[in-house]
């Protein structure tokens, strides 16, 4: 590991163990006893239902990557893409707006033999699917509970407002980049272009020209891609799947603490738009943000001392619990081809 992604390892944990102190100092009715007692009572059989969605999460991540990647001629294995997936949790999940996941994902995969121009196609359009699964859902939740938007704090409603702008944003970018790759091709050259002025840049030509023959590869992996709708929508049904993985944890949660179908329904629909909410900050893993919004929908539902330690709970499974599992098996999968190599 380099020292920059070392550096915003540290910087995780510490923005981490600040957010989990700032959702206990903020309830003074927190009791470490009575916290300790009501995971002791949860029921177990919900618990395991929570456990499997945190593990979901990586899965159908990995599930989209490899069917996109399938429709192109890279057929992989179901093991080769839970780890694209863990890479893209783990390294998202620890560098500010989530920029690592990819990059990381892209390297094991160019280690699978896929070649680097179609790594960049497959992951941005995995990336649309994601983003577009979220304003799906979130436009769904909007539609029939916007009542529980309406509830929670003022500070809660710009983030969400914000994040739902910024992901609407996202969408129609990625979606150009996909299917204008001369819009993309114009950004990477006005970008040389700038360095050559500055005489930040030497040899440019010889840059360009390379440019120019991935530009012919990348456009190639669009246009097929694009051509392959049945595979688009399988992408997104993965994608849908995995926001819904996550969202279930929290439902879970409030079913093993007893607070029956309507209070974890609504729940549910309140951890959507908390993941709306936290794409407005480029705070690694949106820590502290999506905590806050979490904490502020669960107490309007649950009251302050039940919601403070549904959200620890919550949160600790498909957040933390989540990275945990992902950093294992990206550093498995390193492991077994370091060996291989030998």
């Amino acid at each position: 590991m380099d020292k920059k992604k070392l550096i915003w390892v540290v910087i995780s944990i510490l923005i981490a163990g600040f957010s989990i102190w700032a959702v206990i100092a903020q309830s003074a009715s927190f009791s470490a006893t009575d916290f300790k007692a009501f995971i002791v009572e949860a029921d177990e059989r919900y618990v395991a239902g929570a456990a499997i969605c945190t593990l979901g999460f990586i899965f159908f991540e990995g599930m989209a990557v490899r069917r996109i990647a399938g429709a192109i001629g890279y057929k992989r294995g179901i093991t080769n893409g839970t780890v694209y997936g863990a890479a893209d949790v783990y390294f998202s999940a620890i560098t500010p707006s989530a920029t690592g996941g990819q990059p990381a994902s892209a390297y094991f995969m160019v280690l699978d033999g896929i070649p680097g121009t179609a790594t960049t196609v497959i992951l941005l359009v995995n990336l649309i699917m994601y983003t577009l699964a979220l304003l799906f859902l979130g436009g769904i939740c909007c539609i029939f509970r916007f009542d529980i938007v309406m509830r929670m704090a003022v500070l809660s409603k710009v983030l969400i407002i914000v994040g739902s702008v910024i992901l609407v944003g996202l969408a129609i970018s990625f979606y150009m980049l996909l299917r204008r790759a001369d819009v993309f091709y114009k950004i990477c050259n006005g970008a040389l272009h700038g360095l050559e002025k500055l005489h930040l840049l030497r040899r440019g030509e010889k840059i360009r020209s390379k440019l120019n023959a991935t530009m012919a590869e990348y456009q190639e992996c669009s246009r097929i891609i694009t051509g392959k709708k049945a595979m688009l929508v399988e992408a997104f049904f993965w994608n849908t799947l995995q926001r819904l993985s996550q969202f279930f944890v929290a439902f879970f949660v409030f079913m093993a603490g007893g607070q029956g179908l309507k209070k974890s329904v609504e729940v549910l629909i309140t951890q959507c738009f908390v993941s709306v909410g936290s794409n407005c900050v480029p705070i690694p893993g949106a820590m502290g943000v999506a905590d806050y919004i979490m904490l502020d929908g669960y107490e309007n539902i649950v009251g302050e001392e039940l919601g403070t330690y549904m959200e620890i709970l919550a949160r600790g499974m498909s957040f933390y619990a989540c990275i945990v599992i992902s950093a294992i098996i990206v550093v498995v999968a390193l492991c077994v081809k370091k060996l291989r190599r030998k």
